[in-house]
């Protein structure tokens, strides 16, 4: 489980870092007319973000998330700051979890 923890985390880091940029483009788009950014950034949060919930649904079997928890994870990657909060929170219960297996 250790293995889907580590890709969970690292495609939580690279989602959320990928959100930010995302929001500064629609902010550069339709604040001061500028769609450059959001253009090119878009198809790559896009297919991250697909990346980022195989990770997910990966941890969550593995972990024996429920479905909500799965879901509330997922939609983490979609709300700028969200997926670092969310990327704690999981990484700090599934730590739990394997303490409690290992004892």
């Amino acid at each position: 489980m250790s293995g889907a923890l580590l890709r969970f985390r690292i495609m939580a880091y690279i989602v959320g870092v990928v959100l930010i940029v995302f929001t500064v483009g629609i902010v550069l788009r339709y604040g001061f007319g500028n769609p450059h950014l959001s253009e090119g950034i878009a198809p790559i949060h896009g297919f991250l973000y697909v990346l980022y919930l195989i990770t997910v649904v990966d941890l969550s079997f593995k972990a024996k998330f429920s479905v909500v928890k799965t879901l509330l994870i997922a939609l983490a990657g979609t709300v700028p700051f969200l997926s670092f909060v969310a990327e704690h929170k999981v990484v700090t219960d599934v730590r739990r979890q394997l303490t409690t297996v290992a004892s």
